[in-house]
């Protein structure tokens, strides 16, 4: 926090006042961490960040995205957004 003198309106008096700024990105949740995804589609976050399509689910805001709506969901400040990864086995 950083301290400003202001002078107060002509008795030669200064005040010290307490200032503080807060600067807020276009933040959201993927996987349990905070991410700077807002305002991408998730087609875009997912190839951004190198995840197959083919084996995956992805869910906003507790509702699963269907693939076929990844291209136009956009992905928002505030959401919560979980990709699952199918793993076979046997």
């Amino acid at each position: 926090m950083q301290k400003y003198k202001r002078k107060t309106s002509g008795d030669g008096l200064w005040i010290l006042m307490d200032c503080c700024f807060f600067i807020f990105g276009n933040m959201l949740t993927i996987n349990g961490q905070s991410v700077d995804a807002a305002g991408k589609t998730v087609a875009e976050y997912l190839a951004e960040a190198g995840y197959n399509t083919v084996r995956i689910a992805v869910e906003r805001n507790e509702e699963i995205v269907p693939k076929a709506k990844y291209a136009e969901t956009v992905l928002a400040d505030g959401d919560v957004v979980e990709v699952v990864n199918f793993v076979g086995g046997g």
